[in-house]
């Protein structure tokens, strides 16, 4: 609220004198005293002038936003690869807020010193090959760099995942997620898009054993300090595999299953205490615009203690238990 009082505020003083500026003028030309062909010197002055105030304002409203609202966009690390990727970001931050200051100091340094002055006359300056060489090898470093970086980090993060992972299956649709688990045997079962319906959402095959133990919870459990693995997939369009505290985000694309792999470190009972909310909890949602209900795409995702995780799964029931006739039906076939 104070941030668009303060923006509202600067930008009606800044209005006010351009329009007194303006009046000013057109008073000089009504009554003759001022050519409207001429150069208006006090107006490239009084503009020059604005240019530098807005600039100096944007800045210390560009700093003063930065750390004000801080916590708001920078969320609690719940997870081991989170320490990598927020390196990155900031590293990327730090360079494109350098690059931003001293481009617009530049910009508006520029129409301060070449304002409109009777005595003042245009330099031919076509070209400078020293400056030109430094403003492209110099950016082509830094995003070398960053891209290299960050190449490097994806490639780990969505590789292989460690043998002893957990593995999670997690499709998107619109507008909701569904999750599915191994049962005692470890073993996700095969799926199958074309015996999706209104019950089996997710295409189970029966016709794959390894199926029958297979689980459907309502909401997602992973331990805190196992390695899990996330086996993404789509139903309909493109959606987004989007967990913020956990620093981790893939695509959901129809017919290309993805994977994501991450290490927790922070329980949900932790993160309640950290955050002093005792109604928090971590929430997949989707990161892209996938339609009229995007904005419902929400899935509460639990971090257990290994032993309360242990105990949430011997109490799952695989779900061809409660629907038994899907396997009747492969029988009979």
């Amino acid at each position: 609220m104070l941030t668009t009082i303060f923006i509202i505020g600067a930008l009606f003083i800044i209005l006010i004198i351009f329009i007194l500026t303006r009046i000013s003028k057109v008073t000089d030309i009504l009554k003759g005293t001022k050519n409207q062909d001429e150069g208006d010197t006090k107006s490239n002055q009084v503009n020059a002038f604005l240019m530098i105030l807005f600039l100096f304002l944007g800045i210390i409203s560009f700093a003063w936003y930065s750390f004000a609202h801080f916590k708001s966009y920078d969320l609690p690390l719940a997870s081991e690869h989170g320490k990598e990727t927020d390196f990155l970001f900031w590293v990327t931050v730090a360079i494109i807020s350098v690059a931003f200051i001293l481009t617009h100091i530049i910009l508006f340094g520029f129409s301060w010193k070449y304002q409109y002055k009777k005595s003042q006359v245009a330099k031919y300056y076509p070209e400078n090959h020293t400056l030109e060489f430094i403003w492209t090898i110099i950016p082509a470093i830094v995003l070398a760099f960053l891209i290299i970086s960050g190449l490097s980090a994806w490639q780990r993060i969505t590789g292989k995942a460690p043998d002893d992972s957990i593995e999670v299956e997690v499709m998107a649709y619109q507008f909701a997620w569904v999750s599915r688990y191994p049962g005692k045997d470890n073993q996700l079962g095969k799926y199958n898009f074309r015996l999706t319906d209104s019950e089996n959402r997710m295409g189970i095959d029966f016709s794959d054993k390894a199926s029958y133990d297979d689980f459907i919870p309502r909401e997602i459990h992973i331990p805190k300090g196992k390695n899990v693995k996330f086996n993404v997939r789509a139903r309909d369009v493109i959606h987004s595999f989007y967990l913020p505290h956990f620093r981790a985000q893939i695509n959901a694309v129809p017919g290309l299953p993805t994977t994501f792999w991450l290490l927790p470190t922070k329980s949900t009972e932790d993160m309640r205490k950290e955050t002093g909310n005792p109604e928090f909890n971590y929430e997949l949602v989707c990161n892209k615009i996938c339609g009229k209900g995007h904005f419902s795409m929400k899935y509460i995702v639990v971090v257990d203690e290994p032993k309360e995780y242990g105990k949430w799964l011997s109490e799952q029931t695989p779900w061809i238990e409660k629907n038994p006739s899907y396997v009747t039906q492969v029988l009979k076939k």
